[in-house]
């Protein structure tokens, strides 16, 4: 099941299913019926304004985000998919801390409930550093389908992987 990279800590049963998906050449109208159609947020202007909205609506008092971005450089090849980085310089004797998302490339073109996936779970970064209980916690309070939405992303990477883009 080495064709499954994205999905190994799910069970051969679900692994299963997705390879039969594959061999009959079906993965792609599985996706589709879930997510016929991708965002149009294209534009990293247009995915800050996305990624404020957000946190404005569930982290108003975490730290500010100077930077929201596509980074062409994330991949999944890198096992990076979006990336937080906090960044601190000395500034004139003043310490000067930055808040960063960088989101792959892949995001601009994948349905909207992928790029939200992605997006909540960078920011629960804001809060939680690590993927640990209280992160998941704060993952599924910003996005209750956070869990199904995660593996329908990795099932949706496995086909790029296997085929090639789909939207």
């Amino acid at each position: 099941m080495s064709q499954l990279k994205y999905l190994t800590g799910y069970p051969d049963a679900v692994q299963n299913q997705i390879i039969t998906l594959i061999e009959n050449k079906k993965l792609s109208t599985f996706i589709l019926n879930k997510y016929p159609i991708a965002h149009d947020i294209n534009s990293n202007k247009a995915l800050y304004s996305y990624v404020m909205d957000l946190k404005s609506q569930f982290l108003r008092k975490s730290n500010p985000l100077s930077k929201v971005i596509y980074d062409d450089k994330l991949d999944v090849l890198h096992h990076a998919l979006g990336l937080h980085s906090f960044v601190s310089r000395v500034q004139g004797g003043k310490l000067k801390a930055k808040n960063e998302i960088r989101i792959g490339s892949i995001f601009k073109k994948v349905p909207i409930e992928f790029l939200r996936m992605i997006t909540v779970h960078e920011l629960a970064h804001l809060k939680e550093k690590d993927h640990n209980k209280a992160f998941y916690k704060l993952c599924t309070y910003m996005e209750p389908e956070y869990h199904q939405l995660e593996f329908d992303m990795r099932v949706y990477l496995t086909y790029v992987e296997q085929v090639g883009k789909l939207y």
